[in-house]
């Protein structure tokens, strides 16, 4: 084609420039890496196109533009059509980048990931999570829009939109998702479905044949149908409908052909996952009118009509800063609470209500502990949202006077709300009924959307639910908050199903994932504090349901410098610096280890005391101060109700542990820990035959 010719493109013909731009550019970029997923960029191009071009609202200039619009790539294998988009709009991402797809060190890996590449809001691939994440996007663009937005002052007000696929409405996480967001009637939520009837081994009709439309629709969603998914005109038609309706997400099911183009792999699977080799490259070019070469061929009308999104995008950014402005000068208190939520900050003050307590207090469970410390920061820091998956009378996590999240008019029953505040967009607490998985996921859209610090809640054995979502938000470096009780074999007459055996050392072993079991109420106060003034990282919280004693401030030291730290010595031997046995313990442990210490005293045996809520904080500290601690030189028990696997590579060979090795029972909680060997004579036990082992 001539450049005279070129310039006198028809707007069809330019759509089709641009929709080929975006499907050779993703085909080259596997075939060079010689591995990824060609099939997905090639049937889905003309709706990611639509959907960039004429609807989402965004400045590639500064991706991280509060009221943009939010998009998911749910189908992140598909990750090519995503790097392409985002290199033809104007995004920080070169084409050399494109070229460089899945090679060491670049911007555009497997699959896409939350901060390696701009413009990618969550990391995606394992299918069903980035639907989820999107729901909770809606959640805190309803949540944050009916707090501040006021007449005449919508300062919040964008859309998530999606691609999702057949893989990714197979998977429960995804289902469990739509049915919450049917439920909340979040109607700013909208999905276009690339069905195109081919997973990674088969066709669909093997084993997905129901009616996914009318599954939707049960589920309270606006379902559309486009059936040619090159048909431009009836995916724009479908996504105005979509905006229009604002009770309902609306889900467009586009039927798609995978691997479009590819004369011997359209329709197949052999399309999905697998490059399309050299010589089907060359033939689905010939048959789509496409250059064979150069290799990663953009055409400059191409890729200045895409480039047109940079000024659409400064243009669209620069007014809503007039707004606020505006909205700033009307509403001067609201205005700087909202931008202290986009920003991430703090407020002064926020723990200025942070309890302590006192033996006076106690016994307390932690769990209880948990609440008061939450009813205490909540009123201050306006970022915190959350709730449990239907647990809220055992989790304790409900925030008093806040409201629940609902639309007002979906709300049935209880119109003030279990929480007080009734119900409302603007209300706080969440109830995600029992869908721990999709808790998971939603948390970590919410936390990635910005301007929340979201936490949810659950028993700790649930967390295997949620293990999915947990590893990611730690690979996003996701800053939100995970609240698990009942932490232990002493849950009790519930049994071995609920009671947690492996699970925390299993958490512990995701990287960037902190891990924090305190000792008591004052160690549940200070990991809360942990938990809220993290930035890149999430936290997983572990509280009993057990009554604990609270430890004396006065008598115990620092203790919310001792959390903050990750571990330290709760109570010395009785002549400092001469112990005979360190006894480091997590959690409810730590009572035991105190009472074995007074024992050990009346035998004439020295022990020092170390309370480890926080394996990786301890780890972060400098080698003198662990030392300090744990001295190398000096035996340890350590004691546990849980897994003792870790524990000897962590403190070292010289080591015994008191832990659980087998499920657990149902009984009285206080029976099955002393059966299990939790108690002071089994700790005894233990300590004489470690030092008479040491000498």
């Amino acid at each position: 084609m001539t450049e005279e010719a070129k310039e006198r493109l028809s707007k069809s013909e330019l759509d089709q420039l641009c929709i080929n731009t975006i499907r050779f550019l993703s085909v080259d970029a596997v075939q060079k890496a010689d591995s990824g997923h060609p099939g997905l960029p090639l049937d889905a191009a003309p709706m990611g196109y639509v959907l960039w071009t004429q609807f989402m609202k965004y400045n590639p200039e500064n991706p991280d533009w509060f009221d943009r619009d939010r998009f998911v790539l749910s189908a992140g294998h598909g990750s090519a059509l995503l790097y392409s988009l985002l290199y033809l709009t104007g995004y920080d991402l070169s084409l050399e980048q494109i070229k460089q797809f899945r090679q060491w060190d670049s911007k555009t890996p497997g699959h896409p990931e939350h901060l390696d590449t701009p413009g990618v809001e969550v990391t995606t691939g394992p299918l069903g999570q980035g639907f989820a994440n999107g729901v909770g996007m809606a959640i805190v663009e309803a949540n944050l829009a009916a707090r501040f937005n006021r007449p005449n002052h919508k300062m919040v007000d964008h859309f998530t939109y999606g691609i999702v696929s057949d893989g990714d409405l197979m998977e429960g996480v995804a289902s469990e998702a739509a049915s919450l967001a049917g439920d909340l009637k979040l109607g700013k939520l909208i999905y276009l479905y690339d069905s195109n009837h081919v997973t990674l081994s088969a066709g669909t009709n093997i084993t997905f044949n129901e009616d996914v439309g009318k599954r939707f629709e049960a589920y309270g969603w606006h379902v559309q149908h486009v059936e040619d998914g090159n048909d431009l005109e009836a995916i724009t038609n479908a996504l105005y409908a979509a905006r229009r309706e604002t009770q309902k997400p609306s889900l467009v099911i586009i039927r798609t052909h995978i691997g479009y183009g590819s004369p011997n792999k359209q329709d197949t699977y052999e399309a999905h996952g697998s490059p399309l080799g050299e010589e089907e490259v060359e033939l689905t070019k010939e048959n789509l009118g496409w250059p064979e070469e150069p290799p990663f061929y953009v055409p400059e009308q191409a890729l200045a009509h895409f480039r047109q999104a940079v000024a659409k995008g400064k243009h669209e950014e620069s007014r809503w800063h007039a707004r606020f402005f505006n909205y700033a000068d009307t509403y001067p208190e609201l205005a700087e609470e909202l931008q202290e939520l986009i920003q991430g900050k703090l407020p002064e003050g926020w723990d200025a209500d942070l309890p302590s307590f006192s033996p006076d207090d106690g016994p307390l469970a932690t769990r209880v502990a948990s609440q008061k410390v939450i009813n205490a920061i909540a009123p201050h820091l306006p970022a915190l949202i959350g709730g449990s998956a239907d647990l809220d009378p055992s989790t304790h996590t409900q925030m008093k006077g806040l409201g629940d999240f609902q639309n007002p008019e979906r709300a049935e029953g209880d119109q003030q709300g279990s929480a007080g505040g009734g119900w409302s967009y603007a209300g706080r607490n969440l109830h995600f009924g029992v869908r721990e998985h999709a808790m998971g996921a939603i948390v970590n859209g919410m936390a990635a959307h910005g301007g929340a610090l979201p936490f949810g809640a659950t028993f700790l054995i649930f967390s295997d639910y949620m293990r999915p979502s947990i590893r990611l938000a730690a690979l996003m470096k996701l800053h939100l908050i995970y609240v698990f009780t009942h932490d232990s074999i002493a849950l009790g007459e519930d049994g071995p199903t609920h009671q947690p055996v492996e699970q925390l050392v299993s958490l512990r072993a995701i990287p960037d994932l902190l891990v924090i079991r305190p000792a008591d109420a004052n160690e549940a106060a200070a990991a809360w504090r942990v938990a809220v003034e993290q930035k890149d990282r999430p936290v997983a919280l572990v509280f009993t349901r057990q009554k604990l004693p609270i430890l004396p401030l006065a008598k115990h030291g620092d203790i919310p410098l001792g959390v903050r730290s990750g571990g330290y010595v709760i109570s010395h031997a009785e002549r400092k610096g001469e112990a005979d046995i360190s006894l480091v313990a997590t959690g409810s442990e730590v009572h035991l280890a105190l009472a074995s210490q007074e024992k050990l005293k009346q035998k004439g045996i020295q022990s020092r005391v170390v309370s480890l809520p926080c394996w990786k904080l301890f780890e972060e500290q400098p080698e003198e101060y662990k030392n300090m601690v744990i001295p190398s030189q000096v035996p340890i028990l350590a004691i546990e109700a849980g897994s003792p696997l870790g524990w000897k590579s962590y403190v070292g060979p010289h080591i015994g542990v008191i832990g659980v090795n087998r499920f657990g029972a149902s009984a009285p909680g206080k029976i099955v820990l002393d059966k299990y060997g939790f108690n002071v004579d089994n700790v005894i036990a233990h300590v004489e035959a470690i030092l008479e082992k040491h000498g």
